[in-house]
């Protein structure tokens, strides 16, 4: 419910059709209006060409025109977005983005090598000791980030009471009532929850080539943690891959990281599907844990409660909901709008028993006494109708844990940024870590005043690109207008002048150091950064190599390309191709595989390993890596491995035919006669007409 904008030049293309046919089912009937409103236009004019004069047609529109025109100063619902005209609206919000990237283009940073958000780590407060007891040892982190989950469906706000555990948890945790995401949508959640970040031009990861900082991963893994990330869906989307591998994420699950014992989401009607539900990610989570290796930061990133909002066992949570309102004292009103988005609420209740199984069962493990949770949601999610513009930032913030010594409620205004700030200068306080003398935070860290109030500035990303909505103490300012925050963090609206141009001046003033800190990689210094590993560089002469294949091309049809060149054994062209895929792409397996076997033709064995066993560890479940490595070892005579592989094959359920052959000829090379023809005759029952296996069951005789 959010006028398309210039946000639509912050996706690529498969991004958006992938958000879009994930969330409508595209059908002919969506066609149907752009047959009929201009056969009915040009029935119309011709109606009016045959029976209306020019004059009387000119004074009909002179009365539309103030009649209509008039409508906005007698309802003020005219002015509001959704009443606006959509082409409109578009045009005005992409030549306005335009402008405003062209005058900070052209902001004067000539001679200018500053590193404008660089301060002493020491400024930074431990506000969290006082609530958190500190054991021995260093504590494990969890991160659970809800999808679409905002504050009004919790601790007793309008639309809560499908959150039971996560309101009950609440009421044991460090949680913070007026809290906001930095963006409205999920792109920017990871860069200022984990790194307290700037936004860039459309988003920090958006930024192709990425500019050198802190996180929470790289400083904890610098520490001696174990770093994990789990999700459901694409880690490419958004390019979150590109920022957790930059941040040396030690290991990244995501849907290809998923086995035949979990069930993806159902696909729509175009066969498309975000991927793995809750309740699947959790449970990947737990058995996937290496609890030999602690300390360990986790991060998990829930899916469900997004369009088109399926998940197992819909229909009895519909009935759940559908109950709940039958006993509710809530207004017919709020039953009714509850009704009509049924499948949302419904959801909501599906995801906060995925959170409880997955807490129940981690309070199991022995570390549980050690660990500190948090759990937040990354944006307000967008279907249901928001009752403002500040609404969709408004999302719940809790920390808990088996150590805190009390739990609290507060007030105070905080957001992301603030996040990681304040949970490194705990840590760094109460445990042995390396020393860190400077970072590069937006954020000055969590407020636990109990009373409402604001201490921060915290300019908002509605969407990518759009970057025109500021909290300043207890205003809110969104698009040239002027709002005040009440301490139930709901806004009316005010008009003062001269506060309002100092806000604005304010917003302007972050802007250009946004611009410049992202342009110029001037967050946080090379020659500082001992954490993480840089992107790879490309020379002048190998971009121009790379552009002359790639120029309108996409990173698919590149990719075919590039098996052409490998076929013609331009082996050094196709891997600087591939290369360039897997910068902007680390999980394109099929690329990585191809890098992989150029390296193996050309005998370069032993880097042809490295590459192809990175491949199968993102990617365990792909049949054409195991093929890729199996081809590896038989040309280099590596039997004993390749039997390993296979056993891998096999615990994976990877049924390629394929495979089971290379390895019965891997058998015969090793005049182990009796295991090939074992093997070939298990896969001559499921392919008895396959001439290459009936001629090589031949020779074994």
């Amino acid at each position: 419910m959010l006028n398309l904008g210039a946000d639509i030049l912050g996706y690529s293309f498969d991004d958006a059709f992938s958000t879009v046919s994930v969330s409508e089912s595209i059908s002919i009937t969506y066609f149907l209006p752009f047959i009929i409103f201009p056969l009915l236009f040009l029935t119309i004019y011709q109606i009016i060409k045959k029976y209306i004069d020019t004059t009387m047609l000119k004074g009909i529109g002179v009365i539309s025109i103030l009649i209509f025109g008039s409508l906005k100063l007698i309802f003020s619902t005219v002015s509001v977005a959704a009443n606006k005209n959509k082409i409109a609206f578009l045009t005005y919000d992409i030549i306005k983005f335009q402008k405003e990237k062209n005058l900070l283009k052209n902001f004067n940073l000539d001679g200018r090598e500053d590193y404008p958000l660089l301060k002493p780590f020491d400024l930074s407060k431990d506000v969290l000791s006082p609530f958190i007891e500190a054991k021995t040892e260093k504590p494990n982190i969890v991160v659970i980030v809800v999808e679409g989950l905002g504050s009004e469906f919790v601790n007793n706000n309008e639309y809560s009471g499908f959150t039971p555990y996560i309101d009950e948890l609440i009421n044991k945790s460090l949680y913070w009532e007026n809290f906001t995401s930095t963006t409205g949508r999920s792109f920017g959640i990871l860069p200022a929850l984990l790194g307290s970040l700037p936004y860039g031009e459309k988003g920090f990861l958006e930024l192709t080539k990425t500019p050198s900082h802190l996180s929470l991963i790289s400083v904890l893994k610098a520490n001696g943690y174990t770093t994990s990330y789990y999700s459901g869906g694409p880690s490419s989307f958004d390019r979150k891959i590109n920022f957790l591998e930059y941040n040396g994420i030690d290991k990244l699950i995501d849907e290809n990281k998923y086995g035949s014992d979990y069930q993806k989401t159902a696909s729509n009607d175009g066969g498309f599907s975000w991927g793995y539900p809750d309740g699947e990610i959790f449970r990947k989570a737990l058995t996937s844990l290496d609890t030999e290796k602690q300390p360990r930061l986790d991060i998990v990133m829930t899916l469900s409660s997004h369009e088109p909002f399926e998940f197992p066992d819909k229909q009895e949570y519909m009935a759940k909901v559908d109950k709940m309102l039958s006993t509710s004292q809530r207004s017919e009103l709020l039953k009714n709008k509850i009704s009509s988005h049924k499948n949302i609420f419904s959801c909501l209740l599906y995801t906060d028993n995925a959170v409880k199984e997955f807490m129940n069962s981690y309070k199991e493990k022995p570390e549980y006494s050690n660990t500190i949770f948090i759990i937040t949601g990354d944006h307000r999610l967008i279907p249901i109708t928001q009752k403002d513009k500040l609404c969709r930032f408004h999302v719940p913030f809790l920390i808990y844990s088996p150590m805190l010594k009390k739990a609290e409620k507060f007030k105070s205004i905080s957001s992301h940024w603030d996040v990681t700030p304040s949970l490194l200068r705990h840590l760094f306080n109460n445990h042995k870590f390396k020393p860190l003398e400077k970072t590069a935070w937006i954020g000055n860290g969590l407020d636990t005043a109990k009373q409402f109030r604001n201490i921060h500035k915290i300019p908002l990303m509605r969407y990518k690109g759009s970057l025109n909505d500021f909290i300043y103490k207890d205003y809110f300012y969104s698009d040239g207008e002027l709002f005040k925050i009440n301490e139930n963090f709901g806004t009316y609206k005010v008009t003062e002048d001269a506060l309002q141009k100092a806000i604005a001046d304010s917003l302007l003033a972050f802007k250009k150091i946004n611009a410049y800190v992202t342009q110029r990689n001037k967050i946080f210094p090379d020659s500082l950064n001992i954490y993480v590993t840089p992107k790879m560089e490309f020379s002048e002469k190998q971009l121009a190599i790379i552009n002359n294949y790639k120029k309108e091309k996409t990173f698919d049809e590149l990719l075919l390309i590039t098996r052409d060149l490998a076929f013609k054994k331009q082996y050094a062209e196709a891997r600087l191709l591939c290369d360039f895929i897997l910068n902007e792409f680390p999980n394109y397996t099929d690329a990585r595989v191809l890098k992989g076997r150029t390296l193996a033709w050309e005998k370069d064995f032993e880097n042809s390993e490295k590459v192809l066993l990175n491949a199968l560890k993102r990617s365990p479940y792909y049949d054409d890596t195991y093929l890729a490595i199996l081809d590896l070892y038989w040309w280099s005579g590596q039997e004993d491995k390749s039997i390993e592989i296979y056993n891998q094959a096999i615990k994976n359920e990877v049924k390629n035919p394929e495979i089971s052959y290379k390895i019965a000829k891997t058998y015969q090379r090793g005049n182990n006669t009796k295991m090939s023809i074992k093997l070939i005759d298990s896969i001559i029952k499921n392919h008895p007409n396959n001439t290459d296996y009936l001629t090589f069951k031949k020779t074994l005789r």
